[in-house]
């Protein structure tokens, strides 16, 4: 097999464009083209003319002709071998160990940590402090329609993790030379989600989506003799010598306690387990504080991003809602960025905690509502909030009281018009764009929801992003706060073999880890958590 890129055709071009454009790069034959199969799908919108992108896999008819062309086309960074993105599974038993391997959460890591274990015959048990995902979104939709808050199962908590609760984007950053994201997102389609994720360039489910994919995925994880444990809540680690020999507990259906006997623990905390953060804290267990950043939501219409970003081809049914990522280095030495972009979505209520405002983005797989949102954050650093490895989470609390005071109660988030937060004078009423955030906003001045310095640097930001992307810093854009948990404001830190590094058999995995950040990067750590636990075990 041979890997084409940079294949560019204009957005609407006829079926048979594509092996006629690979036919011609080649130099071969229509003939000798056995089949060929897209990759990847993205376009080139930097010029008035878009044109869409391709990467194509391509057999021909001899495996001497394929040979021969990259032998021939060897210095052309364009035409490749196509690599072998087959998964291989590490370890497989046929019987699980006496004490079996326990995941402790099941947001996208768990849920990848567990799927492997399973497929390699370890029937790992799950414990999930929060509940089951239809029940868990009925709970969240109490929030937003109600400002009825269960601590316990939330947007944060339940089957599924915060990315359930988002645009379900699937793309990342991180190098991935084993081609592990390929096979978390085979897996999500295995379970449901759309093939054309296989092929985007960002890829994405959206919320209601990902609610049955990761249902189909958790009955994957129990026919393979996984046993999945929900509103079960660790309270307690036991420790000895250096070595995790078992966990504490709660089952909050109930309120009892029990023992769990345990010699490899995945912790795939989410980012706002921040009991357990204490509790671990105080066993010991290493770890330290982290940069993260803090912010506000933006809405736009999302006509407006499409326009400036797409230009003539706005609302083509090929591109979708149109995204935007920006960032800005401010003169007092800050760092402001676009965080977590969400086309055609709605900002939520993402708070875990009572008394305290919390905010998101999420959309869903149409990306069809009226607003388009990002999370504008400046990032900090421990130097910020010193203390040690809790103090961020002390910090981050801060803000989220202070938010909740400055809507008036209700988990009414407070509100402010671009216009006036760059003036630097409250808001009193909406312009033309009306915020998603529910359960309501409250228009008021946003300048003491953040530190001074986050403040000064947002407001010499917004101007410049409207320099990028024309229309950004519209006057009645509407800011919501806060934004606060865009990452772990702490790491639990491991070595190389992927356990902490002062307490063996314990396995920090995923965001509340400080180890993926977002879908993609906590499934593919999953895996490779799942990949050393059974290494381990094996010996």
């Amino acid at each position: 097999m041979i890997r084409l890129t940079e294949l560019k055709l204009p957005l609407d071009h006829p079926e048979d464009a594509l092996p006629a454009l690979i036919v011609k790069t080649l130099g071969i034959q229509p003939a000798e083209l056995l089949r060929h199969s897209i990759y990847k799908r993205s376009y080139d919108a930097r010029k008035q003319k878009l044109l869409l992108v391709y990467i194509a896999d391509v057999e021909l008819a001899s495996p001497e002709l394929e040979q021969t062309l990259l032998r021939q086309f060897e210095t052309n960074p364009h035409i490749r071998p196509a690599p072998d993105q087959s998964y291989h599974l590490v370890a497989r038993v046929d019987s699980a160990p006496a004490v079996r391997p326990v995941v402790v959460g099941f947001g996208p890591c768990g849920i990848f940590a567990a799927l492997l274990l399973a497929q390699m015959g370890f029937k790992p048990i799950v414990l999930e402090r929060g509940k089951k995902v239809r029940e868990r979104t009925q709970d969240t939709w109490g929030l937003w329609r109600k400002g009825v808050l269960n601590p316990e199962s939330n947007v944060q908590f339940g089957e599924g993790g915060a990315g359930t609760f988002s645009d379900g984007k699937l793309w990342s950053q991180i190098k991935d030379p084993r081609f592990l994201g390929r096979k978390v997102m085979t897996e999500f389609v295995k379970a449901g989600a759309p093939e054309e994720i296989l092929l985007v360039s960002k890829p994405h489910i959206g919320t209601f989506k990902l609610v049955k994919v990761v249902e189909h995925m958790r009955e994957q994880i129990t026919a393979l003799g996984g046993e999945i444990r929900f509103q079960q809540r660790v309270s307690d680690v036991l420790i000895e010598g250096g070595q995790i020999r078992g966990l504490t507990v709660q089952n909050l259906q109930d309120g009892s306690s029990y023992e769990l006997r345990a010699d490899h623990v995945v912790l795939a905390l989410g980012h706002s387990a921040r009991d357990t953060f204490a509790m671990l804290h105080e066993r010991g267990v290493y770890m330290e504080a982290k940069p993260f950043s803090v912010g506000f939501r933006i809405e736009h219409p999302q006509g407006l991003i499409d326009r400036a970003r797409l230009g003539q081809h706005a609302g083509h049914p090929l591109l979708g809602a149109a995204d935007y990522k920006l960032v800005h280095h401010a003169a007092n030495g800050r760092s402001v960025y676009s965080f977590c972009m969400c086309p055609g979505g709605t900002v939520v209520a993402a708070t875990s905690e009572v008394g305290r405002v919390v905010t998101n983005g999420m959309s869903q797989y149409s990306r069809n509502e009226r607003n388009a949102n990002a999370g504008i954050v400046v990032g900090i650093t421990p130097a910020d909030y010193p203390g040690g490895p809790l103090a961020g989470i002390t910090f981050q609390r801060q803000l989220e009281s202070h938010a909740f005071t400055l809507g008036g109660g209700g988990y009414v988030a407070p509100g402010q018009l671009v216009g006036d937060f760059v003036a630097g004078k409250a808001s009193t009423q909406l312009g033309n764009v009306e915020p998603s955030y529910k359960p309501g906003v409250l228009m008021t001045d946003l300048a003491s929801a953040l530190p001074g310095y986050a403040i000064t640097a947002m407001r010499e930001a917004l101007p410049a992003f409207g320099k990028k992307i024309k229309g950004f810093d519209m006057f009645d854009a509407v800011l919501t706060g806060v934004e606060t948990r865009t990452s772990s404001p702490l790491r639990i830190t491991r070595g190389d073999d992927f356990q902490s590094l002062n307490v063996r058999g314990l396995y920090p995995a995923g965001e509340g880890a400080s180890y993926a950040g977002g879908i993609l990067s906590a499934g593919v750590d999953g895996i490779e958590v799942a990949e050393a636990v059974a290494l381990s075990i094996t010996g």
